[in-house]
């Protein structure tokens, strides 16, 4: 509380009139009633609207009397606390230096009406311009929520957060939208004010704009950090054609269809979905674009390289046939590692397509007939007892 200072009318600069909180301090009453009744004494003319602090003097049940230097003693009625925990208000004591509003600068009783919960949301309203204007961002704990959106309460003053705003909420049917929000229910969300204005009690609020900004600040410090060869743990954050986002803690990267998998794969949603956990190797990073270019292929051992020591002519082995061409069709014997059945090794009949005898995603039994591990080729034939050297040459000279 600010000292309250007291004009004398003697001019003797060694005598000094006793302050009004050391009075109260030594229980004084008698001389700090015959210096309020001075009418010399300096009060302060405070008028509604003003936020001043004030020296609590008394605490009962219903209502708390403060020093705010005026005439009379300010009182703090039980309506204007409601913000005030039981804990809060229990660890309030006499003598403590505590924000109010005036309400009313005088009652019939000559009292100033005082609120604590006013005081609180000037104060925040005051904040919140403030980080409105600096563009910061804020945190608050979700209170409720209403058929549009989250309804969060930042000291005293309510904001609201439409649901277009919030990042988990996607376009989805309104029962979905309904229970998104009610798990939010006291979650503190990282928000940014889009909109404020004081007179008209609304505040509108943000928390895809702070998760954006957040994201940026992350990428930027990520991208410092980062060097290619790294390989970093990750979250599938997005689907697309031509590859996979994945969130490696801060930043996407884009792992691109080529580098999801050493076997083939037409389209990234056959072997990922949003929320897979995955490893990724830094492949490329692009500074001035912020594009991160990963792989998940490459945190992986080259299939081909153990072909020579897995597989060798003439062995029978299981495939999945993956593709048919007009020369053949292609079968992936595992994960990467894929062999031709030549057109003339699909059996002892002319056939002009490989489609009148095989299709896709069938299992054959299939005899190796060449291996080529440095150019990641093997030759298959159906004529599961036909010679290797015999199979040979008919996929080298076909009729």
């Amino acid at each position: 509380m600010e000292e309250l200072n007291h004009a004398g009318n003697n001019t003797n600069e060694d005598i000094r009139q006793p302050d009004l909180n050391d009075l109260l301090d030594r229980g004084d009453q008698a001389l700090m009633e015959q210096i309020l009744r001075d009418p010399t004494h300096a009060y302060r003319n405070l008028k509604h609207g003003d936020t001043v602090d004030g020296r609590i003097m008394q605490i009962n049940r219903d209502e708390i009397l403060v020093d705010i230097g005026a005439k009379a003693e300010g009182v703090i009625p039980s309506r204007e606390m409601q913000t005030l925990s039981e804990e809060d208000r229990a660890a309030l004591k006499v003598g403590d230096t505590i924000l109010v509003f005036v309400v009313q600068s005088e009652d019939k009783e000559g009292r100033a009406i005082l609120s604590i919960d006013k005081a609180r949301q000037e104060k925040s309203w005051r904040a919140l311009q403030e980080c409105y204007e600096r563009g910061d961002i804020i945190y608050a704990r979700v209170k409720n929520y209403n058929k549009g959106g989250l309804l969060v309460d930042l000291d005293g003053v309510r904001g609201f957060v439409p649901a277009s705003q919030v990042s988990s909420i996607s376009r989805v049917s309104e029962t979905q939208k309904q229970s998104e929000m009610a798990r939010l229910v006291n979650v503190e969300l990282p928000l940014k004010v889009i909109e404020i204005n004081r007179n008209r009690n609304r505040l509108i609020l943000s928390e895809r704009q702070a998760l954006v900004e957040t994201r940026e600040s992350k990428k930027d410090e990520l991208l410092t950090s980062l060097r290619e060869g790294d390989v970093r743990d990750g979250v599938v954050s997005s689907v697309c054609d031509f590859g996979v986002f994945v969130d490696i803690g801060g930043a996407d990267g884009l792992v691109h269809l080529s580098e999801i998998s050493w076997s083939r794969v037409k389209h990234p949603g056959e072997v990922l979905k949003v929320g897979d956990k995955v490893k990724v190797a830094i492949l490329n990073i692009d500074h001035e674009r912020k594009r991160i270019a990963l792989s998940i292929k490459r945190t992986q051992s080259e299939p081909w390289t153990r072909v020579a020591e897995r597989y060798q002519l003439g062995q029978i082995v299981e495939g999945t046939i993956t593709q048919l061409a007009s020369f053949g069709a292609f079968a992936r014997i595992e994960d990467g590692v894929e062999g031709l059945i030549h057109i003339s090794e699909m059996g002892d009949e002319r056939i002009q397509h490989p489609r009148e005898v095989l299709s896709e995603g069938q299992v054959v039994q299939a005899r190796i007939i060449r291996i080529d591990p440095a150019r990641k080729r093997m030759g298959l034939s159906l004529r599961l007892h036909a010679e290797p050297t015999e199979s040979s040459e008919k996929e080298e000279n076909p009729d």
